[in-house]
């Protein structure tokens, strides 16, 4: 009786062995073979088909034609990206200080938007490498400032600079000109407008803005400086944890680098105003 008993002892000390060592191999099978549901953004756009793209209207990053159509170079990456992944996109339309919250909130997959890489913003999103370097510049309302003698005399308390709000360029304003009255406005148009219509001195954003305002109102807007006032590179922005996403956005920037689509887009949207006869639209 007790030779079975300790048969029966020996029996149940070996299973209970077995499941403690093949519990965590299972654990580990399980991490290596993710499920749909911890798959990541890029597979689950692939499920889908569809890429949602989160843009902001800069011209000629994103705008619309009067038919309401998206045009932009941002908009013909975003078209070149999902064609690439083989899914549709999608495009929702943010003001400037929205689009994170959106990627954030996972309103969205990806913002394709001219996003400029800062460590402040990779605190909260994941960035590729680099596929557009710009610039920021500065467009002058030349009634206002026709008596100035260099870009020292806009740092002043009676000068007005504007900028978009949450930009990378209202950071150099409110650096660079740290007397003047800094005027932010949600939207590109609306600071344009503002120079355009004398209501301030001077508007700091990206190129080519600056220079195509100078090339539309050549009797109003002036472009005072000869060299940027400070060059940036913007990347594809995505949520933490995304490692699989970004890997596939790197290997897409140094392909189309590589076959020049970007470089010719980039030309196309950025040295030349070919753009504005297939877009009946002036920015």
């Amino acid at each position: 009786m007790n030779k079975h008993l300790r048969s029966f002892q020996i029996l149940l000390l070996s299973c209970g062995l077995c499941l403690f060592i093949a519990q965590p191999l299972v654990a580990l099978a399980a991490a290596e073979s993710p499920s749909k549901s911890n798959a990541g953004t890029l597979l689950g756009v692939i499920e889908k088909g569809t890429l949602r793209v989160g843009v902001s209207l800069f011209t000629p990053w994103a705008l619309k034609t009067k038919e309401g159509q998206l045009i932009g170079f941002e908009i013909d990456v975003a078209k070149r990206l999902a064609e690439d992944l083989r899914v549709q996109p999608e495009f929702h339309v943010f003001d400037w200080d929205k689009i994170v919250p959106a990627l954030l909130n996972r309103e969205i997959d990806i913002i394709v938007a001219g996003i400029t890489i800062t460590p402040q913003r990779a605190l909260k999103v994941n960035f590729s490498q680099p596929y557009a370097t710009s610039g920021i510049g500065l467009a002058t309302n030349t009634a206002l400032t026709k008596t100035f003698a260099g870009p020292n005399d806009l740092n002043r308390p009676e000068v007005t600079i504007t900028a978009v709000t949450g930009t990378v360029s209202e950071d150099l304003a409110r650096r660079m000109f740290p007397k003047a009255t800094i005027k932010t406005f949600a939207t590109s148009h609306e600071a344009m407008q503002a120079v355009t219509t004398g209501k301030v001195h001077g508007y700091i954003e990206h190129e080519p803005i600056p220079t195509f305002m100078a090339l539309d109102h050549p009797s109003i807007v002036d472009e005072p400086l000869s060299e940027p006032l400070l060059t940036t590179k913007s990347g594809f922005a995505v949520n933490k944890g995304d490692s699989d996403f970004i890997n596939f956005l790197n290997a897409w920037v140094i392909s189309h680098e590589a076959d020049v689509w970007l470089p010719s887009s980039s030309k196309y949207w950025f040295e030349s105003l070919e753009w504005r006869k297939n877009s009946k639209e002036t920015p």
